[in-house]
């Protein structure tokens, strides 16, 4: 019985991270309304986002799209600040 609610209990906290990083993607970025469908496009693209969000989190950014906003204000150089790209 203790089997079966640890492994309940892995499974519902993997569902929790793999939710918190869905609805921020699909909010946020639209995922769910993308037209990339084939090939590794869709792939990809989750990728790119992932990167995104963890960038901006990593630099202290606790909404992603207020995040996004403060960066596009300097499209010429705080993405490349983020990326510590000179």
């Amino acid at each position: 019985m203790w089997l079966r609610r640890a492994l309940d209990q892995l499974a519902r906290s993997q569902w929790t991270i793999e939710n918190r990083f869905h609805f921020v993607r699909d909010t946020t970025f639209g995922e769910d309304a993308s037209k990339i469908r084939t090939g590794h496009g869709p792939e990809n693209m989750a990728t790119l986002r992932n990167l995104a969000i963890n960038t901006l989190r990593q630099h202290g950014h606790r909404n992603i799209a207020a995040g996004l906003r403060h960066v596009s204000y300097d499209p010429f150089s705080r993405p490349l600040d983020l990326l510590d790209i000179p």
